[in-house]
């Protein structure tokens, strides 16, 4: 690989991860959260988003909480005291939660934990439900001596992990979550069968329409859509949904709309370069079996000798 391919990539993936994070500080706003939270979680339906943000309990947590077994929890001695935070660096390839707090519902005793989870588009290395699946689990288990001692699951709070999937094709909006196949008798299981919630969320490629099915998806893609100026999100936050963008993350959205420029732009470098290396390959082996020699090969596809043995898997 090439110097130039080499910092291109190297530079798109920098770009990348700041564009990531930047984002998970944005979509951590409360007043991002509690729009969120009013049109997934059923207990929010009719409450203002305002009033949904004074229920948002204690820190929000952002990507710096373990989903690893044994490292959610933080402990004091023996005893669990809450959730853990932990310096990355420290435990390289560790997975962490982008976002994870808690939101008062009804009496100050009862909580639900929320965890939120962005992604640049659909995952291709792994079924995006199956790792939801995983997180909301942990979820629930993590709970144990933090939330509830001994035996006392009655004491389990519910749990919302809500995926964020930009780039789709369309908008998307799917909740899984238990349901009871009566197979055999009628008995009404005491218990909470609300406890486990997946909520999967599609972003389109572009903003969508004012409607109010969509209302979720264009705030959401107010943010994160890319090819928006930074003037026209403002204008349907603030005036769609009441949210101080220039207060509270006018300046970052602006730095947003540059990055998520530049990874793009260098994305389409990285892709014709790709596309020129393919073509070299393909010719250079249409030319190693004519006869050319490695020499004439190399000049003719202006290469080196390094680059056309990679190629013809020359050892």
């Amino acid at each position: 690989m090439d110097n130039d391919l080499k910092n291109t990539l190297m530079m798109t993936e920098e770009m990348s991860t700041q564009y990531d994070t930047l984002a998970k500080n944005i979509l951590a706003r409360r007043s991002v959260l509690s729009h969120i939270l009013k049109a997934t979680v059923e207990d929010f339906k009719d409450t203002p988003p305002e009033e949904i943000e004074g229920l948002i309990d204690g820190d929000i947590y952002v990507g710096d909480v373990p989903v690893d077994a044994g490292l959610t929890n933080k402990a004091n001695g023996d005893r669990v005291v809450g959730l853990n935070t932990v310096q990355a660096e420290q435990f390289e390839g560790m997975i962490v939660y982008d976002i994870v707090f808690y939101v008062r519902i009804g009496d100050e005793r009862s909580k639900i934990i929320i965890n939120i989870e962005a992604q640049k588009d659909e995952p291709s290395g792994y079924n995006v439900l199956n790792r939801a699946i995983f997180y909301v689990s942990r979820l629930v288990s993590s709970q144990k001596e933090r939330d509830f001692t001994g035996k006392n699951f009655d004491d389990l709070s519910r749990v919302y992990s809500i995926w964020i999937c930009m780039n789709m094709d369309k908008c998307i909006w799917n909740h899984y979550h238990l349901t009871n196949d009566e197979i055999l008798g009628d008995y009404d299981w005491k218990g909470k069968k609300d406890m486990l919630n997946i909520v999967l969320l599609g972003l389109p490629k572009e903003l969508p329409p004012q409607d109010e099915k969509y209302r979720l998806h264009r705030m959401l893609s107010a943010l994160f859509t890319e090819g928006l100026t930074s003037k026209e999100r403002i204008n349907v936050l603030e005036n769609e949904y009441s949210i101080p963008a220039v207060h509270e993350f006018g300046e970052e959205l602006n730095t947003m709309c540059n990055l998520g420029q530049g990874v793009y732009e260098r994305g389409e470098a990285k892709g014709r370069q790709r596309e020129r290396e393919e073509r070299n390959q393909e010719q250079a082996v249409k030319l190693y079996k004519k006869g050319w020699t490695l020499s004439e090969i190399a000049e003719f596809l202006e290469c080196s000798m390094e680059e056309l043995g990679a190629w013809l898997k020359l050892s």
